[in-house]
């Protein structure tokens, strides 16, 4: 849905990555938010054992990616490793062996019964979801000059900016030329 979001919003061709993952992480967002609201009113089973799994999720000692802004949700947060030059740790690592220290019981298992109706509340989420995503994007369609505008008036003077500099730095006196 992000993805016809970003289309809607007409930042899905020409637009620099981290504009569109920006953009992408806040609707995301308001999408999850809205989910969450809805789940507590009206889907009573689903929000609990959604309450008890964040319950369970935050007993565990360390969560490297918590706490950092949207824009950066879902970001690699260890760097590419490079040969010959490891790492003494990785912030990956330390979250996976705090997480295997703290060794919690697994939840009692569903009846079939209790395994059906939270399949159907599933179902009503993902369908109150895709609801919300498609009402979004039509309202994104509308706002799409404005959007457009903006990227003219803020990303554009930054992206060249930043080609200018890079001009400048390989044009600077000092670079070795072709011999």
């Amino acid at each position: 849905m992000v993805a016809h979001a970003l289309a809607a919003a007409g930042l899905d061709v020409d637009v620099p990555h981290p504009v569109q993952h920006a953009f992408s992480m806040r609707m995301k967002g308001i999408i999850d938010a809205a989910v969450d609201d809805y789940t507590a009113r009206n889907l009573p089973m689903l929000h609990r054992e959604i309450r008890l799994a964040e319950e369970r999720k935050a007993r565990r000692p360390y969560r490297a990616g918590e706490g950092l802004d949207p824009e950066f949700l879902g970001l690699d947060l260890d760097p590419e490793p490079v040969p010959d030059q490891p790492f003494l740790f990785t912030l990956t690592g330390l979250e996976a062996d705090t997480a295997a220290e703290a060794n919690e019981p697994a939840p009692r298992p569903f009846t079939m019964e209790e395994k059906e109706a939270l399949r159907e509340e599933v179902r009503l989420a993902d369908e109150f979801a895709k609801q919300l995503g498609r009402r979004i994007c039509v309202e994104l369609a509308q706002h799409r000059e404005r959007i457009a505008a903006a990227v003219v008036a803020y990303v554009e003077p930054q992206v060249e900016e930043l080609l200018a500099d890079l001009d400048r730095e390989l044009d600077a006196p000092g670079w070795p030329g072709p011999s």
